[in-house]
C-alpha cells in the first residue's frame, strides 16, 4: 500500500486520484503532456484537464479567459477601494488590503477557513466574464463570503482541510496535531486522500 507513485500517460483515473501530487509535479506533467497555458493555470485547473486527457486521450484548453498581465502592477499603482482590477497580484500585502478595509466596515468580521480560495475564483470567474470590478467589490465579497452563515461546499482540491476537518469530526477527543499526522501517513498509502478512506483502510488492518 505505500510507496510514491509517478505520474504516467497510461494511469488510470483512479490511481491519479489516489496518489498526492504537488504543484510542481502536476505542472511538470501537464507541460510533459501538452496541455496549453499550463504553467499560467491553477493546480485544480490542470487536475481536472490531467483527467481529461487520461480519460480521452485528448488535451483540452481552460475555459477561463487567460488574461495577458501587461504594464503596471495594480500594487504598484497603489490599492485603493475605486481601482479597477486589471494586473492583480496575490500576495501578503494585497490580502492586508483587503483584510484591513473589510474591518473598517465590519469591525467584528470572522474570518471562515477556505475563504481567500473562494475570493480568487470569484475574481476570476467575473474578469472571464469581462465584468469589470474595483477593489471595492473585491472587499464587499470578501465580507458577503465571511458573513455566509451556511458552510462551504468541500472543494477536491481542498483534500487537507477537508481530511483535518472530518477527522476532527468524527474521532473522539482528536487533536488537529494528530490530524496533521495522519494526513501525512495518508498520503503516502496507495488510497484515496480522504477521510472516509483513510477510516476504511484503518479498519481493515
Amino acid at each position: 500500500m505505500n510507496g510514491k507513485k509517478i505520474l504516467s500517460k497510461n494511469m488510470t483515473i483512479k490511481d491519479f486520484d489516489k496518489g498526492y501530487w504537488y504543484v510542481h509535479e502536476i505542472r511538470d506533467f501537464a507541460k510533459k503532456i501538452g496541455i496549453p497555458n499550463s504553467s499560467q493555470l491553477r493546480k485544480d485547473e490542470l487536475e481536472e484537464l490531467i483527467k481529461v486527457y487520461l480519460t480521452t486521450g485528448e488535451l483540452k484548453a481552460s475555459s477561463r479567459k487567460m488574461l495577458k498581465k501587461t504594464g503596471l502592477k495594480d500594487i504598484e499603482k497603489g490599492l485603493h477601494l475605486s481601482l479597477e482590477i486589471v494586473n492583480y497580484t496575490s500576495n501578503k500585502e494585497t490580502k492586508k488590503f483587503i483584510l484591513d478595509e473589510a474591518l473598517k466596515k465590519v469591525t467584528e468580521l470572522k474570518i471562515k477557513s477556505g475563504v481567500w480560495y473562494r475570493l480568487n475564483r470569484w475574481r476570476d470567474e467575473e474578469m472571464t466574464l469581462g465584468s469589470k470590478i474595483t477593489y471595492g467589490d473585491l472587499v464587499n465579497k470578501f465580507i458577503e463570503l465571511n458573513q455566509t452563515k451556511e458552510k462551504f461546499e468541500k472543494i477536491e482540491v481542498g483534500r487537507y482541510i477537508n481530511f483535518l476537518s472530518d477527522y476532527l469530526r468524527h474521532e473522539k477527543n482528536a487533536t488537529r496535531d494528530e490530524a496533521i499526522i495522519e494526513w501525512k501517513k495518508l498520503k503516502e498509502l496507495d488510497i484515496k486522500k480522504d477521510y472516509q478512506s483513510w477510516k476504511k483502510f484503518h479498519n481493515e488492518i
